[in-house]
């Protein structure tokens, strides 16, 4: 019998535990949880290192992780209901204290937004591609749906499914099927159009920039102010302002915030601050 290895994701304790009970009474699923991204993203590290990788991950839409009593948590299970359960803060090791402080250095590092099952999609998909992600959500909504999507997810669910529906999505998912419930079909396909028309004109906007203004934005991007991006680029900081303002003329934007969205959208990254090369005059240093 081919075992699944399930981590349900979820910061209400009560659910958590109690749809992993439910998982681990199936013969052939094997069910951890955690209650909030740090411990998920601790789950997945520790089993990728002991060989045990987890294949599907069932995650709350509106993941908190600030509820008491499972903010640093992670606990597991072995195919048995007994061993399904959500360990509390002072079971995880260093404590409470520790765990929120070794908590606030990953989500940082992972670039997640705090309270967002979604953004741990992402991460997860990006970390650990074996993983499948289905998403768990409260009410059907297609522009989160579309979003989740976007992030990776294979599924999405509404949390008052039937155990059985979950189990057949779980196992659709393991053979790269993509689930949705018929009522949203409609709505994801327009939501993801959109984004897609949304994507092509801001890559259409970008690409009427000049060289240096691409360059400019990839600043703006990163950050970086009129001063920086001056010394950075070895212009004076009038040039810079004009630089910015042509920009956000061309981009059809107000704001430097607009600007950044929209560069965002069309897949322009930040520029390298790390890095030691720097143009003069168009040329590298």
């Amino acid at each position: 019998m081919v075992r699944v290895r399930v981590l349900v994701v979820d910061d209400h304790r009560i659910f958590a535990e109690s749809l992993a009970a439910a998982l681990a009474a199936e013969p052939d699923v094997d069910v951890s949880a955690a209650g909030s991204t740090v411990a998920a993203l601790r789950c997945l590290e520790r089993a990728g290192s002991e060989g045990r990788r987890f294949d599907v991950l069932l995650v709350d839409a509106d993941l908190g992780g600030g509820h008491p009593g499972v903010s640093g948590a992670a606990g597991a299970g072995s195919g048995s209901s007994a061993g399904a359960r959500l360990a509390l803060p002072s079971q995880a090791s260093g404590g409470p204290a520790a765990a929120g402080a070794e908590g606030a250095g990953l989500v940082a590092g992972a670039g997640l937004v705090a309270g967002d099952g979604i953004a741990l999609v992402a991460t997860v998909r990006s970390a650990h591609p074996g993983v499948r992600t289905v998403v768990l959500a409260e009410k059907d909504d297609p522009r989160r749906a579309a979003q989740a999507l976007q992030a990776g997810a294979s599924g999405w669910v509404a949390k008052d499914c039937s155990l059985s529906r979950l189990l057949t999505v779980v196992r659709g998912v393991l053979r790269d099927e993509t689930h949705l419930p018929p009522a949203l079909l409609t709505g994801v396909l327009r939501e993801m159009t959109a984004a897609r028309r949304h994507r092509t004109e801001s890559e259409r906007l970008v690409e009427s920039l000049t060289p240096r203004e691409r360059e400019v934005l990839r600043c703006m991007v990163a950050g970086l102010g009129r001063k920086a991006v001056a010394e950075r680029l070895f212009l004076s900081p009038h040039t810079v302002r004009t630089h910015m303002q042509n920009v956000l003329g061309k981009l059809g934007v107000h704001s430097t915030l607009a600007a950044v969205a929209l560069a965002r959208r069309a897949g322009v990254g930040p520029v390298d601050l790390a890095g030691d090369v720097v143009e003069r005059g168009g040329q590298p240093a």
